[in-house]
This record gives structure tokens, C-alpha cells and sequence, in this order.
């Protein structure tokens, strides 16, 4: 379909139980049995990797929750989660693809964390299965491992090309010293670049910082010749430093504030110093009908990264569908018009990324609004 295959909910209100993790016991690699063999119950088997114990607990229990929803809500009878702990390790990740392999899985979503996918990637590999991991490191994409993270270069590119067509030009970049401040500055580069815009002034700082004092009024210093700011920035420290600009003599009039998804917090939404600000995210009409869903079956709100638990499972649910049997190939996951879930359209690419169809957002002190929706389909190229 032109505007992606939609991952549609069915009218059913509650999730099922999944298959419980086993113990997680390194095995052989076993050899393929064809694309999307089913099981010898008839159940169509796909695992679901996730850290359930470790640091990041509470959020690989939060996306298991989401997939449950999913599972429930739009796969049929016939698809069976195979849940396996990852354990937040590489060796554990690992052990896990290797079990859930060796009992019948012919797709793996997940793992969340880089190392884990690094170790779990030639375990897929060597058995001929797909694997769908949550992580944004972009260098382990490919040779069938695909990344359903959120990109932070799509999100820079978005926002910067809509700021340079209401007539921003001259960019600056004021970002954390770490592997996503990297990331941000060199996609605010690429994109000034491309469409023939400059940054002119880059300022990097400890993302351990909590002054940020002393760094803005450097920023600051010699006057304020660039239109726009980008602050790849969340949280605490958002808050922290957003209201130094202004303090400093960097007028938001002037000089046009700029997120990532970052900002998608309701935490920090609400930041008088980020009132007028613009960032590029996924649209969030259809994750807020989720939203409540999630909140009134586990009685918290679920964070942004279980929206991508819920989507890799009904994607999986969809082509385990396909009018001539599951299939799980490399064709089927990369179709070119994509698919829709609850952060808008997204489609997987050969190499292994993923595209998404981004909305900008406007920042008020009562919330965010939508200022340029995002795209319904991928023929429409660029924004």
C-alpha cells in the first residue's frame, strides 16, 4: 500500500500470557529449516530478546509488556513469543539467540543494548535468521540485522531542513561530549551541507557536567551570529542549560531553538526556556491511544522505547499473515512502501536502517503541538 501496511489492532482487551524466559543455557547454532517453519504444535515461533534482569530491567519488562499488547492485539493463534532474558551482556545475549534458535525461532526481535546485539548478530547470522534489534548503533546494521531504534541523524535532518524553509541558515550546535553528541554534530553538519546552509559555531561539553554556566556564556561570547540552535539534549540536564541561553544574551527570537526526539519528555516539555523551540519526532497521535492502553492494563506509563517492543511485534504479526504463508525474508521485512505503527510510518532498509516518516513538533508551555505533520507515505521524498 502507498502509505505503508498498517499494523492494525484487533478488537480483543487484554494481553495474553507469553511462553515464561527459560534458563538461559548456551546451545549449538542450528542449521535453517526453511523460512517460517512452524513448530510441531502449528505455532509459528518468533523470539523476543530483552534485558529482564541487569540495569535495564525495568525497561526490557516495560517492552516485553508492550509486545504482550501486541501479541494480543493484532497477531493470530498461530504466533508464539519465545521470551528470553538478555541480561544487559553480551555473553548472555548471545546464549539467549542461541536457545531460542535451537526451539524454533525463525526471526528474533530485540536485543536492545549494542553489545548485546554485536554478540547476538553472528548467532543469527549462522542460522539464516532475520534480527530486528532495538539499538541505534548504526555500525551493526546490515548482512540481515536490522535496526528498529530511533535515529538521531533523521531527527537532526528533519528539524534543520525545516528550519532552513522558514528561513533559518546559519546554524550553531551546543552538544554533550559523547557518542550522541557526536552523532548530532555531524548530522547538523551533513544536513547544513546538503542544503547549502553553515554552522558556525560547534561547543562541546562534559555530558557529566551540571553548571552549565560557565559553558553558555562561552557559547554566547563575541555575540550571537547564527539564527539557529541545536541542543541534542534531554532530561535534567535540558532543563539545566535551556534557560542559560536566553540569560546570556541568546534570544530565542533570534536565534530559533532546536531538539531531537529528546525532547518528546513530558517531563521537560513544559520548560518555559524551551517555549517556541522546534524538534523532529515520531507523530504522537497513535502512541497516546497506546499510551492509555498500556496505562490502564499495567498501571504506569510506558517509556517512548516500549512503542518499539509493540511495533517489532506486530510487524512480526503481520508478515507471519502474508497471503502465501510467513514469511520472514529479507524481501518481506525491507517492502519499499513500509508499514504504519504507533510511530508512524516506518520502512527497513537493505542496509539495515531504518526510515521513518517524522513530524516537527513546536514547543508551548502547556505541551507540544504538530507544526508540520509528519508523512502518510514514502513517495513523498524528503520534507
Amino acid at each position: 500500500m502507498g502509505g505503508g501496511a498498517r499494523l492494525q489492532p484487533a478488537a480483543r482487551t487484554a494481553p495474553p500470557a507469553v511462553e515464561a524466559p527459560l534458563t538461559v543455557t548456551p546451545v549449538a547454532p542450528i542449521a535453517p529449516a526453511g523460512p517460517a517453519a512452524t513448530s510441531a504444535t502449528g505455532k509459528l515461533q518468533v523470539a523476543l530478546l530483552l534485558p529482564l534482569s541487569g540495569p535495564s530491567a525495568a525497561l526490557g519488562q516495560a517492552m516485553l509488556d508492550a509486545a504482550q499488547m501486541a501479541l494480543f492485539e493484532v497477531a493470530d493463534d498461530r504466533l508464539q513469543l519465545l521470551v528470553r532474558d538478555s541480561g544487559g551482556t553480551a555473553a548472555t545475549a548471545a546464549a539467549a539467540a542461541q536457545s531460542a534458535i535451537a526451539d524454533g525461532a525463525r526471526l528474533i526481535l530485540g536485543p536492545l543494548l549494542a553489545a548485546e546485539v554485536e554478540a547476538t548478530k553472528p548467532v543469527a547470522q549462522s542460522a539464516n535468521v532475520a534480527l530486528v534489534a532495538f539499538s541505534t548503533a548504526t555500525q551493526l546494521a546490515g548482512n540481515g540485522t536490522w535496526l528498529l531504534g530511533f535515529d538521531a541523524r533523521q531527527e537532526i535532518e528533519r528539524v534543520v531542513l525545516f528550519a532552513l524553509a522558514h528561513g533559518r541558515n546559519n546554524f550553531a550546535v551546543l552538544a554533550p561530549t559523547s557518542p550522541y553528541g557526536d552523532i548530532a554534530v555531524a548530522a547538523l553538519h551533513d544536513a547544513a551541507q546538503t542544503a547549502g546552509a553553515t554552522v558556525g559555531r560547534v561547543a562541546r561539553y562534559d555530558p557529566a557536567t551540571t553548571d552549565f554556566s560557565t559553558i553558555v556564556q562561552s557559547f554566547a561570547g563575541g555575540g550571537v551570529d547564527f539564527d539557529a540552535v541545536l541542543l541534542p539534549e534531554g532530561g535534567t540536564r535540558l532543563k539545566s542549560l535551556a534557560p542559560l541561553l536566553p540569560y546570556y544574551g541568546v534570544d530565542p527570537d533570534h536565534a530559533k531553538l532546536l531538539g531531537t526526539g529528546l525532547w518528546a519528555d513530558a517531563s521537560i516539555i513544559t520548560e518555559p526556556a524551551l517555549d517556541g523551540g522546534w524538534y523532529a519526532a515520531p507523530p504522537p497521535e497513535v502512541r497516546g491511544d497506546f499510551e492509555k492502553r498500556f496505562q490502564a492494563l499495567y498501571k504506569h506509563s510506558p517509556p517512548l522505547l516500549a512503542t518499539l517492543g509493540y511495533d517489532a511485534t506486530a510487524l512480526a504479526a503481520m508478515l507471519a499473515r502474508a497471503p502465501s504463508g510467513a514469511d520472514f525474508s529479507a524481501a518481506a521485512l525491507t517492502n519499499p512502501s513500509g508499514f504504519s505503527g504507533l510511530n508512524g510510518i516506518f520502512r527497513l532498509l537493505p542496509d539495515g536502517l531504518v526510515e521513518r516518516g517524522l513530524a516537527v513538533l513546536e514547543v508551548h508551555r502547556t505541551g507540544a503541538t504538530v507544526i508540520d505533520p509528519a508523512p502518510q507515505t514514502f513517495q513523498r521524498l524528503g520534507y
